[in-house]
């Protein structure tokens, strides 16, 4: 026997998904032509003033809007209706992107700090007011875009968008102290080693986000939740004497799955009880497409295989 939603429940989970797409898409929508203009203004100007600090910021920048769309592909593909292949929808493509785009970010990082080591032996002179300048609508247009992406933490595809955009303003701030020391005291050097620091700060963020993206491919338990704790929540369930084949994984944009096997002798409340428990499971633990399969005694096929509680 198992269980999943009540039709009730399916239909407020399809209602809430249906609102946050539609809240996504226009937020990666917005966010990627805000990055694109902007990346194409830094550009110009990073080549017009020969800042190498400008310069890597906007590549770094045009690795975020890769990335960004990437991530507004996902987004979009994720709204996609189930089919008979396709039985979870399209919902993973957003667990895909933030793996392919901190891949063509590590990738970027390695270029910039090459690029900023072979300037340090002879820094070419960089005014400092455009990059000051510059930089500082850097701050505000990634700020102003990390806006856009915020509330959505749950979703692995929009927090990589976000803590990308944050890093990019901490990246622009750099730039604009740099820009002030070179107009202050002449120090050119400031112009490669902002560049480095950028590349330091790319490859920090790629390897973050390649970590979790990576995993959740993989099928691991979403961060922040407690395998252990729900196989306790479970065991201690009315009637239940043993759990088994606990899974929990990320279908993506917030949707988290869970299969179970639960051995409840001699009861005969199963769907009043099943009801209760997903319920509680989505309380408690946002797992919101458990399938939990009643046992009446301890003979399951798969037992040697998968015999541990998943502490």
């Amino acid at each position: 026997m198992g269980a999943g939603h009540s039709h009730g429940a399916d239909d407020a989970h399809a209602a809430r998904d249906h609102h946050h797409g539609d809240a996504g898409v226009r937020a990666f929508a917005w966010v990627t032509l805000l990055n694109l203009a902007y990346t194409v203004l830094e550009a110009a100007y990073g080549f017009a003033t020969n800042s190498l600090a400008l310069l890597s910021d906007a590549v770094h920048n045009l690795g975020d809007v890769l990335g960004l769309a990437l991530a507004w592909g996902a987004a979009t593909i994720a709204r996609r209706a189930p089919t008979e292949r396709h039985t979870y929808g399209w919902r993973r493509a957003t667990l895909l992107s933030p793996l392919a785009n901190a891949i063509v970010l590590a990738g970027f990082s390695g270029a910039l700090a090459w690029e900023a080591v072979r300037r340090f032996s002879a820094p070419p002179e960089v005014p400092g007011i455009p990059v000051m300048i510059v930089a500082g609508i850097g701050i505000a247009v990634n700020l102003g875009a990390a806006k856009f992406m915020h509330g959505g933490h749950d979703d692995l595809n929009r927090r990589g968008a976000f803590l990308h955009l944050v890093a990019d303003a901490a990246v622009s701030a750099a730039a604009v102290l740099a820009g002030a020391g070179m107009l202050a005291f002449g120090w050119r050097w400031l112009d490669p080693l902002t560049a480095l620091l950028v590349g330091a700060v790319v490859a920090f963020s790629a390897f973050g986000l390649l970590r979790d993206s990576f995993a959740a491919a993989m099928d691991a338990v979403p961060r922040g939740l407690d395998p252990a704790q729900v196989h306790d929540f479970l065991a201690a369930q009315p009637g239940v004497s043993a759990v088994h084949h606990v899974h929990i994984w990320s279908l993506g944009a917030g949707e988290i799955a869970m299969t179970a096997h639960l051995i409840r002798p001699g009861q005969v409340d199963h769907d009043a009880f099943l009801d209760a428990v997903v319920v509680e499971l989505d309380a408690r633990f946002g797992i919101n497409h458990p399938t939990l399969q009643i046992e009446h005694g301890a003979g399951c096929e798969h037992d040697l295989h998968d015999r541990a509680p998943h502490h």
